[in-house]
């Protein structure tokens, strides 16, 4: 909830972020307004419009180092309160029932004083409002572990000096020898196309024109005597070696020292990170469940990841990216064994024998998967037919139509779920397959639905949605009979007035 000033009786004390953020925040409003600044001083040439960028410049440094001298929160009368502002007062409060994690982040600006900043989430989620979290942007590292303690575990530390870590339980920890696994899960070649386009608009905009630049126009001058598949396999291998370079350095910064634990107060505590460290709390009785997630050539490798499904850890990007993170790319039979670790259970909900989906199903995945790439081989042979294109692109497309087969057939192989005592177990995909297992007693509902398509081949998806996670969870394409039966079983009695007037029908 939020009012427009806080109370005039302060039960509980009020703390004030720490003041060495007073020499980091001037210092990083002046370098965001680098732009703004530089581009009014190059479209001023004694005009004046420099003066503009020095004032916004000012202006952004002032609010900054207002909000650090104004912010202070409390713990008192069963919420967190936090307020800030000099002339535009801001205040909230969040009652500490509705707070579902605890998100300390220490950025290099923060380690340089060791300070913390600390995300407190409330499992509202929201596109376009970040309501559903506090943010404490610069507490002292002691002082974010009070905090935690106070917040998940509703123990009433006075000061600093009182908190200490409670006592824990190590469910996994990283191993230097999963980097192997890193290459394979493709993130350089992410940073690979985004400085790519960086640089490409970067140069448009400029009206660079490469031939114009003497190391590329040197490069094409060499390559233009060079054979074509010569060059496809070296820019392949350069290609290559750059997005693993990349994705083990990526790899080393995110999991260095990555250890989850749980606390004897039923709290899943996730630490990882060398240059920004990052310390996630997930309230076990908040746990809906895990997600097993294989992309296809990590798959490949052996390789697997592991992701809870609680209540309110946001998916999103960012500061949001991650948060429900168990084990980062490792061996997939130890994702397996601390999936049911997490789960408490007796059970490892990749390996359970899953139900079977009809073979219409498959019929289903090789029509898309096969006739998509023949729709783009035809697509590209009307090309060529009218030269707009070489003839050796229909000819690949069309070369790729066993491999589409083979996808469709590895998606079929892979749909299934099963009821498992507490927990709805469903598997699907092939180039990114992914078991989930949530826990029954969290579905809020139960939705059936059908395409066109579907009614012809006797086929529904059923939807469990939950309050956690994605917020929803699919079994698709199984049996009209057998999917009513599993959502029944997931949801007892949800259905069963509609099955009743159906039969009546």
């Amino acid at each position: 909830m939020s009012t427009e000033a806080p109370p005039d009786v302060e039960v509980g004390q009020w703390h004030r972020l720490d003041r060495r953020m007073l020499l980091i925040r001037p210092v990083l409003d002046v370098v965001k307004s680098l732009p703004v600044l530089i581009g009014t001083v190059l479209l001023g040439r004694g005009n004046g419009w420099e003066w503009i960028g020095l004032g916004v410049t000012a202006l952004t440094v002032c609010v900054g180092i207002s909000h650090v001298l104004t912010s202070r929160y409390r713990i008192a009368e069963g919420q967190v309160e936090w307020t800030t502002g000099l002339l535009l007062r801001k205040h909230r409060a969040i009652p500490l029932d509705r707070i579902r994690t605890v998100d300390v982040t220490s950025e290099p600006k923060h380690r340089l004083f060791s300070l913390s900043a600390v995300r407190i989430g409330t499992g509202r989620h929201s596109a376009v409002s970040s309501s559903d979290q506090l943010v404490l942007d610069a507490v002292s590292e002691t002082e974010a572990h009070r905090l935690r303690t106070v917040l998940l575990h509703r123990k009433e530390v006075a000061s600093e000096a009182e908190a200490a870590p409670p006592p824990e339980q190590v469910v996994a920890e990283v191993d230097r020898k999963w980097v192997r696994y890193a290459p394979f899960t493709l993130s350089g070649l992410a940073v690979v196309g985004a400085v790519f386009a960086a640089v490409w608009h970067f140069a448009h905009q400029l009206n660079i024109d490469p031939e114009n630049v003497g190391p590329l126009r040197d490069l094409m001058d060499g390559l233009a005597n060079t054979a074509l598949w010569l060059i496809v396999v070296v820019a392949a291998v350069a290609l290559l070696v750059v997005v693993s370079l990349l994705s083990v350095g990526g790899y080393v910064l995110s999991f260095w020292n990555f250890k989850l634990t749980r606390e004897t107060e039923g709290t899943l505590h996730v630490r990882r990170g060398l240059i920004t460290t990052r310390s996630v709390s997930i309230e076990e009785e908040r746990l809906r469940g895990v997600e097993i997630k294989e992309p296809l050539p990590l798959r490949i490798a052996g390789g697997a990841r592991l992701t809870a499904i609680a209540g309110g850890l946001r998916e999103g990007k960012g500061g949001d990216k991650g948060g429900g993170l168990l084990l980062p790319p490792a061996p997939v039979g130890r994702v397996h064994e601390v999936a049911a670790e997490v789960l408490r259970e007796n059970f490892d909900p990749a390996t359970v024998p899953l139900d079977r989906h009809p073979r219409r199903a498959l019929t289903r995945r090789l029509t898309r998967t096969v006739g998509g790439v023949l729709i783009l081989a035809a697509v590209l042979f009307g090309l060529y037919w009218i030269d707009f294109l070489p003839a050796w692109m229909w000819q690949v497309a069309l070369a790729l139509v066993p491999f589409a087969a083979l996808v469709g057939w590895d998606a079929y192989r892979n749909l299934g779920h099963a009821i498992v005592g507490r927990y709805l177990v469903s598997r699907s995909g092939s180039l990114a397959r992914a078991t989930v297992a949530i826990r029954r007693e969290g579905v809020t509902g139960i939705v059936v639905s059908r395409s066109f398509f579907q009614r012809r081949a006797g086929l529904i998806t059923v939807t469990a949605p939950i309050a956690a996670g994605r917020g929803g969870y699919q079994v698709v394409d199984v049996g009209e009979s057998a999917g009513l039966a599993t959502a029944e079983q997931a949801a007892p009695g949800l259905l069963t007035p509609f099955l009743r007037r159906e039969a009546q029908r």
